[in-house]
């Protein structure tokens, strides 16, 4: 049995589909289980629908509705035989009926609350895996539609829900492990699930890379395989650096460093649920189903480069924090850090003095909340601008070469904060963010004269 997760730009158009079709043909021997994001942009169209809707803007919302709903009617007129006679157009019609009313509810109020935009952002996955499973139940692939929602259970943190292992494991055996085993191929929404209330839930951005993690975890799948429009992981970004290489093999260890700053090809959460099972994960090509991709494992080869990767974050600040006379100094740092858990903010790194901690985080809603009640505890001064760049390898742990390599190469770049130490096998620091390209064409370049064919590609 083997997980197949689908990205939006993996099944954009008709053209896409029908590649993806055909990729999960391939592969029915090794009776699939297929996970699909909203198709294209939907997602973010769909946020930006719900936020016109509670401005008021009900008019310039109703047509956005229409563009999103005229281009899925074309998708699926396009893959779906006699569709005008179909199931298949009927409840997409429900949908989008739904989302209308749903519209129109938002214009009233006033108000785009987090359970609200979970709701609504539901229907581009409803929406697609719809799609998509007419379209290959019209190929002759024996597919079965299922609802995430009866099975992902997750926690009440709309917009970005927690799955609950204890329900979500057992609800994916009993669900999912049947059809499969009768020679079904179920089509799974990816980032959606339901709180245990019944309240829809979403798990963030690329969080279908979490929902493929899991079933595969769930059903002890042989492979967790994740299909992007990229080749695989690179030795940096390729939209900030040309010339990166597709990395080979890596392990669990590296890509979960990877991802936790910055790197964007799979959700920060993915990798656990198959570490724990040990499951292979593999990403590939969509668009070039015949490439080698990127495979993770327990244990990957090193290879004679110092590192694998270079991450980076942008849009990070530094928040200094000097205490107030009145706060007991035995208390100040869990303090600091119970504000931090109760909004579910991870410093990237974190550094202490006499006087007070220095963090570097990224911005975002939840940290300004957070501001808020640090301002309780002390004088709080904020940097902003900053970015994060890590270098990620397992040879950092082992050899002595490193840090002359990095700074000799960063001589004149304004370095604020720096840290190792939390993983032995990473190594992270703060720019100004206009320093991201100049920084990362350098280091890689210096990191990846010769890059070991057995790694790189």
């Amino acid at each position: 049995m083997i997980v197949m997760k689908f990205g939006g730009t993996s099944i954009e158009d008709i053209p896409s589909v029908e590649r993806v079709v055909e990729i999960i043909n391939s592969r029915l021997e090794q009776r699939p289980v297929v996970i699909n994001s909203a198709m294209g942009k939907t997602t973010r169209k769909l946020l930006e629908i719900a936020r016109l809707s509670a401005e008021g803007m009900d008019e310039k919302a109703l047509s956005r509705l229409d563009e999103i709903r005229g281009y899925h009617f074309d998708m699926a007129r396009g893959l779906t035989p006699d569709f005008e006679d179909s199931d298949v157009r009927t409840t997409l019609e429900g949908y989008f009926e739904e989302l209308q009313r749903l519209m129109g509810g938002l214009s009233v109020l006033r108000e785009l609350t987090p359970r609200s935009q979970d709701r609504i952002l539901s229907y581009g996955e409803l929406v697609a895996t719809t799609i998509i499973a007419s379209a290959l139940q019209s190929r002759g692939i024996n597919t079965r539609w299922l609802d995430a929602r009866d099975f992902i259970i997750t926690d009440e943190r709309f917009t970005r829900a927690r799955p609950l292992d204890e329900f979500t494991f057992p609800g994916i055996q009993e669900k999912v492990r049947p059809l499969v085993e009768s020679g079904h191929v179920p089509v799974i929404q990816g980032f959606i699930g339901s709180a245990r209330s019944g309240a829809t839930t979403t798990l963030g951005f690329e969080g279908s890379d979490l929902t493929a993690a899991l079933a595969g975890a769930a059903l002890d799948a042989s492979v967790i395989q994740i299909w992007k429009d990229v080749n695989g992981i690179m030795t940096a970004d390729p939209r900030i650096f040309s010339g990166a290489l597709t990395i080979k093999n890596i392990s669990f260890e590296e890509a979960s460093e990877l991802t936790f700053f910055g790197a964007k090809v799979l959700h920060p959460g993915t990798i656990e649920p198959a570490r724990r099972k040990n499951i292979s994960v593999g990403i590939y090509n969509s668009r070039r189903p015949d490439a080698g991709g990127t495979t993770i494992t327990a244990r990957a080869k090193r290879g004679t480069e110092l590192i694998k990767s270079i991450a980076y974050n942008m849009s990070v600040c530094i928040v200094s924090i000097t205490p107030d006379s009145h706060v007991n100094p035995d208390g100040f740092l869990r303090s600091i850090f119970d504000i931090l858990d109760r909004e579910r903010i991870t410093p990237c790194i974190v550094t202490t003095a006499g006087t007070g901690i220095a963090m570097a985080l990224g911005a975002s809603e939840d940290l300004e909340r957070a501001i808020d009640e640090l301002k309780c505890l002390g004088t709080v001064n904020i940097t902003g601008e900053k970015a994060t760049i890590s270098l990620v390898g397992e040879n950092i742990r082992t050899t002595r070469d490193f840090a002359p390599v990095l700074f000799r190469n960063l001589e004149d770049v304004n370095i604020y904060m720096i840290a190792q130490g939390a993983s032995p096998i990473s190594l992270t620091f703060v720019v100004d963010e206009s320093d991201i390209p100049s920084v990362i064409a350098r280091l890689h370049e210096a990191f990846f004269k010769d890059p070991d064919p057995d790694i790189f590609d």
